[in-house]
This record gives structure tokens, sequence and C-alpha cells, in this order.
């Protein structure tokens, strides 16, 4: 029985406070001891992911422990502006001159197939989180220009993709936005993340599944009939299978040149009122670097982020994030003539991506009961859907038709 450290890695998760977390019903209480009971899966992690692989999980008749370090829904899943969207950061086009056209074609394909499901999950769950369908509307910029949009909207629609092509006089006269170009797009969506995840705990929770925090994960090691892992306090669990739902602060034994981590800044305005119908009903971002992005939600509120930057702990800097959320403004307002006026809300997180812009759902490298999820870029809750169902197959001893396009690399 071989010991693996599994000390992950360690982030401050976010900087300011994201609107999510001042909502109602966004977190849930968990038990703080642990118990003896053997489960047939321990889920670490009680973001998204994790909420998301134990939902599937114990629909699927298993025995479930969740653990985290910190409380639930409290690490990283509120810094979500939750664009739920089937378009991956890396354009089709262009994936397809990376990784191949099948696989691309499956990709998005599946993205778009993730949507569907996590919209018919939340409904059938009853979960109150303004999960709600929108239409997205991808804009021209230094990445993209028109020539660029109108191949990409040929190469999704010739793959069953509803995507339509704008030029820049049907732009603005629809969406009163001045550029050369846009693809409108009609399969993503829009929720209260933190609502979406408490949500799929307590369905878990339901079906028996128990919840601990603050547990720290320190070692784990895998045996003939399980694996076993030990705490920060010494304890040792053992389960069937651990699934790592830990996100940015993973295992170093998925550290690998193909995934690295980034930052982010976002905002939420007050509840503004007489905002264009199109900006309530659409998600919008652009093909640039550094992007826009923006939604609102049913109150009226505007919820914007980007400014992306390539580093890993810029995120934390308090004076970056107010300058950002100073830049966001600035240009959803040139963009789209609405001031928000000052923000309500400003936050900051890293994130991490993969270099063609696809997730990383497998098996820890050197473990056959160990999985974990990671790298979902600025697709997480989409990517998250996908990994419960290729999660919960490999589980069940079942292989998942699109597991090759995920796995470790």
């Amino acid at each position: 029985m071989a010991d693996h450290d599994t000390d992950t890695r360690k982030d401050d998760l976010r900087t300011g406070t994201p609107f999510w977390v001042k909502t109602p019903h966004s977190t849930l209480a968990a038990e703080t001891r642990l118990t003896r009971d053997r489960f047939d899966v321990i889920v670490v992690g009680a973001g998204i992911s994790g909420a998301l692989v134990a939902e599937a999980l114990t629909r699927n008749r298993l025995s479930v422990l969740i653990l985290d370090r910190r409380p639930p829904v409290r690490g990283s899943t509120p810094a979500s502006t939750a664009m739920i969207q089937h378009e991956i950061d890396v354009p089709l086009t262009r994936l397809q001159r990376k990784i191949g056209r099948d696989r691309a074609d499956r990709a998005w394909l599946r993205s778009v197939g993730a949507v569907d499901d996590l919209v018919a999950l939340a409904h059938k769950l009853k979960i109150d989180c303004q999960m709600r369908r929108k239409p997205a509307l991808y804009l021209a910029g230094d990445q993209m220009g028109a020539r660029a949009l109108a191949n990409e909207a040929t190469a999704r629609n010739e793959i069953g993709i509803e995507a339509r092509y704008l030029n820049r006089a049907e732009l603005l006269e629809t969406y009163s936005m001045d550029r050369p170009a846009a693809i409108l797009s009609q399969a993503s969506a829009s929720a209260n993340p933190a609502q979406l995840t408490a949500g799929l705990l307590a369905a878990a929770l339901s079906r028996k599944a128990r919840i601990v925090s603050p547990v720290e994960i320190t070692d784990m090691a895998e045996m003939p009939g399980g694996i076993a892992l030990a705490t920060s306090k010494g304890e040792v669990l053992v389960a069937e299978h651990a699934v790592f739902c830990t996100g940015y602060e993973y295992l170093p034994q998925m550290n690998t040149k193909s995934h690295h981590v980034t930052s982010t800044w976002a905002l939420a305005s007050r509840p503004l009122s007489g905002l264009p119908g199109w900006m309530r009903d659409t998600i919008i971002w652009e093909a640039a670097d550094p992007y826009l992005y923006f939604r609102t939600d049913e109150t009226g509120r505007v919820i914007a982020g980007g400014e992306d930057e390539d580093a890993s702990d810029t995120n934390a800097d308090p004076e970056k994030l107010a300058q950002k959320a100073r830049t966001i403004a600035e240009k959803l307002q040139e963009l789209t003539g609405v001031n928000i006026g000052k923000p309500a809300y400003t936050w900051s997180a890293p994130f991490s991506v993969t270099n063609d812009g696809l997730p990383i759902i497998d098996r820890v490298p050197g473990f056959e009961r160990a999985l974990a999820v990671m790298g979902f870029g600025g697709n997480g809750i989409t990517f998250s859907m996908i990994a419960a169902q290729i999660v919960s197959a490999a589980i069940a001893g079942k292989t998942d038709p699109d597991g090759d396009l995920f796995t470790f690399r």
C-alpha cells in the first residue's frame, strides 16, 4: 500500500464579496464530526462540481460522504458569474485545427447537451436558483473578426449547433452595439450558482449523503479493496472510490504543462430599471483579449466580468480589484450605453484553464480508485455537468462515449 501526499494547492479563492453569497439559500449546514462509517464514494469539495458529482452518485444509489476544508458553497463557486455557456473558450473552428475535427465536434456537441441536461436537472429537482435558458451573443473582437465569425457560424451549423451570423447593421438594429459582426446562438443559460449548488447538495443529502466541514485531506493510499484518505487531524477514512472536485486547488499529482491557473475579475450592479430588453434576456461575451462578458439577473442587476490576467495571484490585490471593476464598467458603458454607476459588489478569483479549452476529467495518475476534475476555464458549470456524468459512469464501471476528450494530458 503506497502512500501519496495529497496536500492540494492552497489559494485565496476570491477577493471581495461575490453577490451570490448574500442571497438566501446559498449554503447549507454541514456536520462538523466525521463518521466512522464506510462509504461507496468520498467526494472532496463542496462546490458546484462536488455537488453535481454527489447528486449523480446518490441518484445511482451509492452512499456518499462530501468533505470540504471550507463551509459548503464558500470556495470558488460563488465567484462564478454563472453564464452557463454551451460555447467553449476555444472556438469550434480553432479547436478543429487543434485536436481534429471529430474530437472538436464531439466536445462542442457534448457542451450543448450538458447545458440542456443541467437545466432539466435543476427543474426536475425544483431548485430555486433563477435557472433560465438564454441565447448567447458572441461579439467580434481582436481575436476573431467578421470573416472568422462567419466561418465559425458555418462550422457550428454544419454539426447541428444553431448559430446565426449577424452583420454590423443587424447587430446595431437589434442590440444597439457597434461591432463588425456577432454570432447569436440559443443553447446557453444562466442561474444563481450558489443557490444551484446548495440545491444539488440538498438533493444528495435527502438521499442519505453526509457533508462534513471543515476537513482537510492530506494523504491517500490505494488498497486492493478501496482507498484510504487521511485528514490533517490524523483520522483515516475508507471508501470504494474518491473524487477530488477541488477546482483550482488541485492535487499535486494532477500538475501538467497543459494546465495553468489564471485570474479574473467581476462585478454586480445594484438592480437597474430601464435596461434594454435584449440585455435582460441574453448573455454576451466577446472574441477579445482581455474580454468582457455580461448578463443580468432577474432583478435587473448587471453581472459583468473579464479583464483576465495570465497569473494566478494578481487577483488577490484589492487595489487591482477596484481598478479592474472600473475598467469593466467603462467597457460595458462604451459598448452598450448603460451606465451602471458604482458597483454594488466586486470580486476577483483565480480560475484554471487548459491549452485546448477542455477540462481534465480522469483517474488520478497512478490510481484506479481516485478521480479528479479540473481545468474548467470559462465553462465551469457546463463542464461540471459533464464531469458528473463521466465520473458517475466510471464508478459504475461504464465508459462514457466522450471520456477520451477529457483525459489527463
